[in-house]
């Protein structure tokens, strides 16, 4: 929706609130919403650094409870997409309160390339070293993530990896020069390194019998007395599918001739599939339950879980282009169990979710928050659920690994990222260059602190394997650091990434957001306020 259709919505939403039925008030009332926020762009066109060339379309819209209105969008440039050009317009009873972008001028670049597009997937190709799937793909764009705008080409490569991850790879290539200007992959895994259908319409409650949690319940669907799919109708339709092994595909759902699934042993392959099932049904519950939020998209529609991806594959991966969660059986409690821990089945959901909110992008600073984010709500639904056969922690991953009671491996240690050798506890200026799940340390570090305080986790204390102190948990010396509770700090950080976070924000934008999110929820000068702020100060962001 475009800028100029704004007084036109307004009219239309104004004639019709009156004999409006529920479910079309709440459109309208989303469209009246986008009117105003339409109109206030127009109206303060200096602030949202609009060129008399750009458009804009709205992604997504959020009123809270006292009546603030969030509208998210997406930025065009003579038609062109500005990648680092979406912001977030705030506003109450008519009137701008502020605009969150990380855009910070209204220049634009000509629009002649010296660089053709085909040229740019020749230069991206150079880089990508890896067997390709299919034609690459290119469309010329707007890059102003971070610079000054310039013409660029996005160049796509869609490929497999020595370790079996699919890959597809972005490159932004300057169409002045030919020079990479950044790159990032759209498949989003757990570690360094289209929604189903069902022709069962009955709605079932069977028993999970899973690798990590023992026996649970879950929903699946009934097609007879000796037919069921592993199908939740409850949740959107989200399924869960047998990939066989494969590497290409969507596999195909499971079936059960009862609706009990698995053994809790690998011997059976609907084991693992439980647990996955299980994870992003207890994900889709917490961010329901907890935030509103009904589903990765917010739409009630559910997304597939994909198992058995490939052989001896030890990950696991959001990709956007099938909407799906999928995870390898590592080499089968060799060494690494199947990655579908209930943290791992909600960190690759809570990809999604980022996907539709924020949006951040998957590499510099603005992906280690990206990844940050996944654990952050991957901790939070192990909270949630409570399951006594997986304890909650702030340690993701760890029950991927046979005989791991003291939880010296895991994938990451939000409390002291360091322990796994290459993870940062403290932001350094150069931190956006390393690999994403590296870069996470400081946000997943500040969230700790937030929550708990500067205070060791029952287990590892002095004495153990870790020999942690409190002075070891901060940056700076502030061992007096209290925290405010996972609730609270979990209520911040999403109001962050829903409605202040754009896609190019870094780790100084991530302070501001989450302060401007704390200001909202608790008040300027709260004591939540001034603990978010303490928080960033522990890790170094100031």
């Amino acid at each position: 929706m475009k800028v100029q259709a704004s007084l036109l919505c307004l009219a239309i939403a104004s004639a019709l609130a009156v004999t409006a039925a529920p479910a079309d008030a709440a459109a309208l009332q989303k469209s009246a919403v986008v009117a105003r926020a339409n109109a206030l762009v127009g109206n303060h066109a200096t602030l949202a650094r609009k060129a008399p060339a750009d458009a804009f379309v709205v992604r997504d819209v959020i009123v809270d409870a006292d009546g603030t209105e969030h509208v998210r969008y997406d930025r065009t440039y003579n038609g062109l997409p500005v990648i680092g050009g979406d912001m977030v317009v705030h506003a109450r009873n008519g009137q701008l309160t502020g605009i969150s972008q990380t855009l910070n001028t209204a220049a634009r670049p000509g629009l002649q390339a010296r660089i053709s597009r085909d040229q740019a997937i020749v230069e991206a190709g150079a880089r990508f070293g890896t067997r390709f799937l299919g034609a690459p793909s290119a469309r010329t764009v707007v890059y102003a993530a971070g610079i000054a705008p310039v013409l660029a080409h996005e160049v796509v490569f869609n490929g497999i990896k020595a370790d079996q991850t699919p890959t597809e790879m972005h490159y932004i290539v300057d169409a002045g020069s030919g020079r990479i200007l950044n790159q990032w992959d759209g498949i989003e895994t757990a570690r360094p390194g289209p929604g189903g259908s069902s022709t069962c319409t009955t709605p079932a409650v069977g028993t999970g019998k899973t690798l990590t949690l023992a026996d649970v319940t879950i929903n699946t669907a009934q097609c007879s007395s000796t037919s069921f799919q592993m199908v939740d109708l409850t949740r959107g339709g989200g399924a869960t599918h047998n990939m066989a092994m494969k590497t290409s595909g969507m596999g195909t759902v499971f079936t059960s001739s009862t609706n009990v699934w698995g053994n809790n042993l690998l011997s059976n392959s609907q084991t693992v599939a439980a647990d996955a099932h299980y994870g992003v049904a207890t994900t889709w519950d917490y961010y329901k339950n907890t935030f509103g939020r009904v589903g990765i998209a917010n739409d009630g529609k559910g997304a597939i879980s994909r198992v058995h991806y490939g052989r001896n594959y030890a990950n696991a991966f959001w990709s956007d282009s099938c909407f799906c969660m999928t995870f390898g059986d590592g080499d089968n409690g060799a060494s690494i169990y199947p990655l579908v821990a209930l943290d791992v089945a909600a960190h690759e959901m809570s990809h999604g979710v980022m996907s539709r909110t924020a949006n951040l992008t998957y590499s510099g600073e603005s992906g280690g928050l990206n990844e940050a984010n996944s654990d952050i709500f991957g901790a939070m639904v192990e909270f949630y659920a409570n399951n006594p056969e997986d304890t909650p922690d702030y340690v993701i991953g760890e029950e991927l690994f046979p005989n791991n009671a003291d939880m010296r491996k895991a994938i990451r240690w939000m409390f002291k990222p360091s322990l796994d050798g290459v993870s940062k506890d403290c932001y350094y200026s150069g931190i956006g260059s390393i690999d994403v799940h590296y870069s996470s340390g400081p946000a997943n570090h500040f969230f700790y602190l937030l929550a708990e305080g500067a205070v060791v986790p029952a287990g590892f204390g002095a004495g153990t394997w870790a020999n942690l102190t409190p002075a070891a948990l901060v940056c700076n010396g502030n061992t007096s650091l209290v925290g405010i509770g996972r609730a609270k700090a979990a209520a911040i950080w999403y109001k962050a990434i829903t409605t202040y976070m754009t896609s190019s924000t870094k780790y100084a934008g991530a302070r501001t957001a989450t302060l401007n999110a704390a200001m909202a929820l608790y008040g300027t000068g709260s004591p939540e306020y001034n603990a978010v702020a303490a928080a960033w100060s522990a890790v170094n962001v100031n």
